[in-house]
């Protein structure tokens, strides 16, 4: 389910100068590129010199954020320092000067006071560069650094992992935007809401750093759209167990639907399906991305399944091929069919499942297609 949110909210795991070496010499005139007279005239000449000096692509940084050169007061040579000493080579520090050129307009004391705060979640401090590396953004854009660290600490005191945190931190900066007061408040309300759906106070921690690890976006939610959320899963006629499953399966991307998507959702399921509440939320149980899904997401989901000769019956048998996209569907019936296996005859259950599932059964499938009906080294039982 990170897969979904990764739709919804960016996760960047990796960069493209991870699959494209960079050049340990970089052109000079690379620095010195064509500017109208109105943009040079304007630029910080002091703070261009000094970012060719460092084998800064210029172009690249006028391109994607001028600003930074017109900046009066920067702090090129500083915030080098700080990466050099941190272990960071000359690609490493022009790489991350280039796409977060904003980080020279921070002072030495603001960076060197993030980088002890990230330098307690990472073992070492080439971990700490790589971070960097990969996330500058996330490590130089800084709003408020007290709350920050407030935040960091009251993760840590929940049981989070350093490991956890530190991604959090890069991927999900703005839960650390959020007053610590407002994160303590939400995990809280979730809390209450574990126990009240009949959660047990044992399984409850547990259960609560695997949903943040999950989906930490949860924290960003208000306290209203979770009871709401609630409210209607229950006026839909789940009961508190059912929820709690859902929530669980569903990692917290429950709560960020509104009560009319879901009633949506619902809705157009239970017509698409023609089938009772009960059976609907049977459905729904074995395959919760229903709530998820909007409406036309699952209307052409099932519209591409139906073309390819699948029946609404076999789609209600295995309802977790609708997480398929209709582009998917496609390549794995095609690879069924060369093998004579036709989907629309059988189950659905060859066609689910992740890459690596599919992936398995089609073996399987594939070497079964391939053995000898009659195995003439195999003992031959002969009654007398």
């Amino acid at each position: 389910m990170w897969v979904l949110l990764m739709r919804s909210q960016p996760y960047r795991l990796c960069s493209v100068r991870k699959m494209l070496p960079t050049p340990k010499y970089r052109p000079f005139l690379a620095c010195f590129t064509y500017t109208t007279d109105g943009q040079s005239n304007k630029e910080n000449k002091r703070t261009v010199e000094k970012l060719c000096k460092f084998s800064v692509d210029i172009r690249k940084i006028r391109r994607l954020k001028g600003w930074v050169l017109l900046e009066g007061d920067t702090y090129t040579e500083e915030i080098v320092n700080i990466l050099q000493e941190l272990g960071a080579d000359e690609s490493a520090i022009a790489s991350i000067l280039e796409r977060c050129p904003e980080a020279i307009v921070y002072s030495p004391t603001t960076v060197n006071t993030q980088k002890e705060l990230w330098q307690l979640l990472c073992k070492n401090e080439e971990e700490l560069v790589k971070l960097i590396e990969q996330f500058p953004e996330s490590f130089f854009t800084v709003k408020d650094q007290e709350n920050q660290k407030l935040n960091v600490q009251f993760f840590q005191e929940l049981g989070l992992k350093n490991v956890i945190i530190s991604r959090f931190l890069t991927t999900a900066p703005n839960i650390f935007q959020n007053p610590v007061e407002k994160n303590k408040q939400m995990i809280r309300i979730l809390q209450e809401s574990y126990l009240n759906l009949g959660g047990s106070e044992v399984n409850m921690k547990v259960w609560l750093l695997k949903l943040l690890s999950q989906n930490p976006f949860i924290l960003l939610n208000s306290s209203a759209s979770i009871k709401e959320t609630l409210e209607c899963l229950q006026e839909q006629g789940f009961t508190d167990s059912e929820i709690l499953q859902l929530l669980s399966k569903l990692k917290g991307f429950l709560f960020q639907l509104c009560p009319r998507s879901l009633q949506n959702s619902i809705s157009f399921s239970k017509n698409a399906f023609k089938c009772t509440d009960h059976d609907l939320k049977q459905l729904v149980l074995k395959c919760p991305a229903l709530l998820y899904y909007s409406v036309p997401v699952l209307e052409e989901r099932i519209q591409g399944l139906l073309k390819e000769g699948i029946s609404i019956p076999q789609i209600r048998e295995t309802p977790m091929v609708l997480e398929l996209t209709p582009q998917i569907v496609q390549y794995r019936i095609r690879k069924l069919n060369s093998l004579g296996y036709r989907i629309k005859d059988g189950h659905l259950a060859n066609l689910n499942g992740t890459k690596k599932e599919f992936e398995a059964n089609f073996g399987k499938i594939q070497a079964k297609k391939g053995r000898p009906l009659f195995n003439p080294v195999a003992p031959l039982n002969v009654e007398e």
